[in-house]
């Protein structure tokens, strides 16, 4: 047990270990997903106009071309690079666990998987600790810095409450243009909800919430007393009863265009996160 403001590894292994797992898990996800503007699409296709003399025959549109009789030619435009936020809930009921893995570690992971994605498509990464500590690393093209942001991050409080609402109330005005903020986080913060809908009529917003499955209910706990591990506030709750509504969670975000992905800490997780930066289109959300 480590003392108040005294920090512990999350895990045993390794830097070298950690950046193996992160580079399989971002070449997970990049697979198949080059079209999504979160990993940095190629030329896109904006429209097709008649055919002018210069024009290189190469962007001929033939489909255009036999509907009209006309000669059209195909118009790309290079797409904004658009750097994307890494917010990492660094509190302490992020490192409480019923299964072998935490959700604090992992988040990590996925974080690593993502920013080594976005890097390998040209998108500058910033990480953000929403926590207690002052941790906040603007957006970088640098493969070899945001790594090492993310192997400080692998050390924890075991007494470190959540400011996530606050963090993100502070740093969206600072930011001029469209951005990616990916959250990590079991969304403990009461009030994280309210700014998260803010935050997406402004930015493209992805929450990935962790979940231990002891927070989905205790079967045959019957009733029991428990303390909430950030504020040691002690409550009285039954054992089939959810911690967090996730029903009320994944309507409020959705009704505000905020991508939301539950995972859970005891079930395979790679193949619907892939699936959700897949799907994203090019302005980063899919039709609604």
């Amino acid at each position: 047990m480590t003392g108040e403001g005294e920090l512990a590894r999350v895990e045993p292994v390794d830097s070298r270990q950690f950046r193996i797992a992160v580079r399989k898990l971002a070449d997970s996800l990049s697979y198949g997903s080059d079209r999504s503007r979160f990993l940095g699409a190629g030329m896109e296709y904006v429209q097709s106009r008649p055919y002018e003399p210069g024009d290189s025959v190469r962007r001929i549109d033939w489909r255009v071309t036999a509907r009209t009789l006309r000669h059209h030619v195909k118009e790309h435009e290079a797409p904004k690079r658009i750097a994307c936020w890494l917010l990492i809930d660094t509190s302490a009921s992020m490192t409480v666990s019923s299964v072998a893995k935490c959700k604090y570690q992992l988040a990590l992971e996925l974080a690593g998987g993502i920013a080594l994605a976005c890097l390998d498509r040209v998108s500058p990464v910033g990480v953000v600790g929403v926590g207690e500590r002052d941790l906040l690393h603007r957006p970088s093209l640098s493969r070899a810095q945001v790594l090492r942001w993310l192997l400080e991050l692998r050390r924890y409080r075991v007494d470190e409450r959540t400011t996530l609402s606050r963090r993100l109330a502070e740093l969206a005005p600072t930011i001029p243009h469209r951005a990616l903020f990916v959250v990590l986080s079991d969304l403990h913060d009461p009030a994280a909800l309210t700014t998260l809908r803010h935050l997406a009529t402004r930015h493209d917003t992805i929450v990935l919430q962790l979940r231990d499955p002891a927070e989905e209910g205790l079967r045959g706990a019957g009733f029991l007393r428990g303390a909430e591990a950030e504020t040691g506030v002690a409550f009285d709750t039954h054992g089939r009863r959810a911690l967090l509504d996730p029903r009320v969670t994944t309507e409020l975000l959705r009704k505000a265009g905020v991508d939301h992905l539950v995972v859970r800490t005891d079930l395979p997780f790679l193949e619907k996160v892939r699936r959700l930066f897949a799907t994203r289109g090019l302005l980063g959300k899919v039709a609604r």
